[in-house]
């Protein structure tokens, strides 16, 4: 169970990297892609970060996490000058591929072709 502070800084890096992505992103995985954080998780001694990253306008979606630990220090750099006042130190950054969106798309599909089953079986009675 995460604390009040750790939920406090997780949000804290939320927003600042996604303010990140949204300046310097196109430099680092182009203008087709959109990529948003979606959670942060930290450590209980606040030194990693756990993104959480949902990317859309591509079927490649590790590439992007790719691309960004390829960036890891020009980011976690950026990163620390937007939160050095708010924090002593600035935490590691693991990337992870947030696939919530994905997975709820796959079972809404899932649901609907199950329904139009059921609507089939009605008509053939």
């Amino acid at each position: 169970m995460e604390s009040i502070r750790q939920k406090q800084v997780g949000e804290l890096i939320r927003r600042y990297f996604s303010m990140i992505l949204t300046e310097e992103g196109s430099l680092i995985y182009g203008r087709d892609k959109l990529v948003t954080v979606t959670n942060v998780k930290m450590s209980p001694d606040l030194l990693i970060a756990k993104v959480y990253i949902s990317v859309y306008g591509t079927e490649n979606k590790q590439e992007v996490i790719l691309e960004l630990e390829d960036h890891y220090p020009r980011l976690r750099q950026v990163l620390g000058s937007k939160v050095g006042k708010n924090m002593r130190r600035v935490p590691s950054l693991e990337f992870f591929l947030d696939e919530t969106v994905d997975e709820m798309y796959r079972v809404e599909a899932l649901l609907n072709r199950v329904n139009e089953e059921d609507k089939n079986i009605k008509k053939d009675k």
